[in-house]
């Protein structure tokens, strides 16, 4: 009975979780304009999306922002770490403090505060504007990601490095980098998922024209949703899904052959 109920409880949570996504996949297939009315299967409106500049220029702002902004924010973010972990303990608590304020800050206090930033600077909000806000609340993610491994690794490795007569910059290359390439990758993926996701700090900060998919789609529920969304949705699913899905492989693979070798060491 217990083993029933437990098998309910998690079909349910599966069903809160993925019929809505299941019935989005569903609509973006119906020809009719209604999500009310089925007419049959049809392709119509992945053909109207890849005809739509709109929503190709909204795709092109979202993904050109979040991959630019995430590599910079990455890059910053590391440098960071390593300034955090040559201070003082008291400093780094402080510093570490700070970091998590963004995190906890409401988004419409932090997309208010950076377009009045922008303004008071002589700033035009346009693509620029928004990418800077991006790498500015993506900076804390990415610490947050790679500090823990930092700290696990220590300054040992990279010490024994320079006593061995390696320079510090390819001690820190070849030694601590590597060390730290899973913090860095979850924090660059962690950066990119929330620009991609954003939406009140990227309606504050762009400027008019500039359109990402998040503000697209609110602009487009005033006057109502077109099924040409359900298709993008539908597109950017599948994407996620398999990026996901090669990035598990990747990482378990990765784990398989540090066991074979720790085995053959061993």
């Amino acid at each position: 009975m217990k083993r029933f109920f437990r098998t309910l409880y998690l079909i349910i949570i599966l069903l809160f979780l993925y019929l809505p996504i299941l019935t989005l996949v569903v609509l973006s297939f119906n020809s009719s304009k209604s999500m009310f009315a089925w007419r049959g299967l049809s392709l119509r409106w992945y053909r109207e999306m890849f005809h739509d500049t709109m929503i190709l220029h909204a795709v092109w702002n979202t993904f050109s922002i979040a991959v630019v902004s995430s590599v910079i924010a990455t890059i910053i973010g590391v440098l960071a770490c390593v300034g955090i972990m040559n201070m003082k303990k008291r400093t780094q608590s402080v510093i570490m403090g700070l970091n998590n304020i963004p995190l906890l800050n409401a988004d419409i206090v932090t997309g208010i505060s950076l377009m009045l930033a922008f303004i008071a600077f002589g700033f035009y909000l346009n693509w620029g504007t928004v990418l800077l806000a991006h790498i500015t609340f993506s900076i804390p993610y990415v610490i947050l990601s790679v500090m823990p491994k930092m700290k696990q690794i220590g300054r040992q490795s990279f010490e024994a490095a320079l006593d061995l007569g390696a320079a510090p910059v390819y001690a820190f290359r070849k030694v601590v980098l590597p060390e730290l390439r899973p913090g860095i990758i979850s924090g660059f993926l962690l950066a990119l998922t929330m620009s991609v996701d954003d939406f009140v700090v990227t309606h504050f900060t762009r400027g008019a024209g500039i359109n990402t998919i998040s503000t697209l789609i609110y602009s487009q529920v005033k006057v109502g949703i077109r099924p040409t969304l359900f298709a993008l949705s539908t597109v950017i699913f599948i994407l996620v899904l398999a990026v996901l899905l090669v990035a598990n492989y990747a990482g378990n693979r990765e784990i398989e052959d540090e066991f074979i070798y720790e085995t053959a060491q061993g």
